[in-house]
Order: structure tokens, then sequence, then C-alpha cells
């Protein structure tokens, strides 16, 4: 998944990953972390996601990391936000009071970037990476943030053949493979989505939500 298949998306609005509301998971689950406020958290691959609005609003200083330049000025415009912009290394930054989104390509983000972040949110990223890029992205982020990070990482989990994606596939047996060497992981809550009809299973049989909550070892 190169620059141009995103910015293509984005141009012809093809964005159904994009959700109008916050995400329940994160509402549920993310208050259990106990973070204090002031805390920074990561979002990675954010779009212009209503999460980040939610998470500035538990008092914690949100940094979000998107590839396409026109999600980032569309959250802006939404939130009906004026961010003030500059540039730190190979990003563009957008930031408004406790809010800012580096606008550029998440593996250039160096743990200088992330020192003080305590916390990730993960709802659209690790599944948004075909394999091959999954163990890119997944090695990077242990890679820059610093122990004792925790967070929340959700995935989806159908028959890859039946769907081309993405999102992706990513079954709890490669999240562990990914991920266990750096970071514990306990899954928190499982839905199977061709039983509740939250989505339209676009000819799959099965498609699966898992989140997991993780901390840095």
């Amino acid at each position: 998944m190169h620059e141009d298949f995103w910015i293509a998306r984005w141009t012809r609005n093809e964005i159904g990953f994009h959700q109008d509301e916050i995400n329940p998971y994160l509402r549920r689950h993310w208050p259990a972390l106990g973070l204090t406020p002031g805390a920074r958290v990561l979002v990675p691959l954010c779009g212009k996601s209503l999460d980040l609005v939610w998470l500035a609003g538990q008092g914690l200083r949100v940094l979000g990391v998107e590839l396409v330049e026109r999600a980032v000025e569309d959250f802006f415009a939404e939130q009906d936000l004026q961010p003030q912009v500059s540039a730190s290394g190979p990003f563009k930054v957008y930031s408004s009071g406790n809010l800012q989104i580096f606008c550029g390509d998440i593996f250039a983000l160096s743990p200088a970037d992330v020192a003080d972040c305590q916390a990730v949110y993960d709802r659209a990223a690790l599944i948004a990476f075909p394999s091959e890029m999954r163990e890119r992205y997944a090695a990077h982020l242990s890679g820059i943030l610093p122990s004792a990070c925790q967070g929340l990482l959700v995935t989806l989990d159908y028959d890859q053949s039946q769907r081309k994606g993405p999102p992706f596939a990513v079954p709890d047996v490669e999240v562990r493979r990914l991920l266990s060497a750096d970071w514990s992981l306990e899954v928190l809550e499982e839905q199977d989505l061709s039983i509740t009809g939250k989505f339209h299973l676009h000819g799959l049989n099965r498609l699966d939500e898992r989140v997991y909550r993780l901390v840095r070892r």
C-alpha cells in the first residue's frame, strides 16, 4: 500500500474505513489504562478519526500520524479548528490545543518524536498494511516507543481469500507473532460481526473484531 494508493482513496472519497462515530471499544476500554491528564498518546494512521477528539477530551495530548494531507486538513476543518502549521524533520505538523497531527510517513517517525508518549491507540494501522509491511510496522512501533508504554489495538480477522483488503485480516496468532516479544498482550473483547450485523460483510462468511490491551516490555 504505497502513498499513491491512499492519496487516490482520499481523493475519490473511498474512505469506508472512516467511522462517523467514536469507536465504542475506545470508550469502553481506554479508561482502564489509567492515564493521567496530560499524558501523550500516539495514534498511527489516524485519518480524520473522531477518536482523536475523544482522546483529547480526556485531557490527553494527542499525536496523530497521517500520510495523506487531505485527511489532516479535513479533520481540522470538520472540527472547526484553525491549526498552526509548522515543520519537524520530514513532517508537516498541524497543531491546535492538545491535538497534533504529523503529516508524513509513519516509518519516518523517530524515537525522539515519541519519547514522551505513554500510550498508543491503533484502530486502523496494523490492519491497513499487507503482510510484509505489517512486519516492518510492528518492528518500527516496538523500536520507537518507550518501555512501559501501553495502549489498545483493534484488529479484524476473516478469510483473506474471500477479500483482497485493506483492511487486511490479522488473526490472533499473527498479532502474537509480531508483537509478543516486545509487548504483553491481553484480549479484552472479541465480536463476531457476522452475528451482530454491525457491518455489511461484503461476501465474507465470517468477520471477527478483536481488541487487545498492549503493554510495552
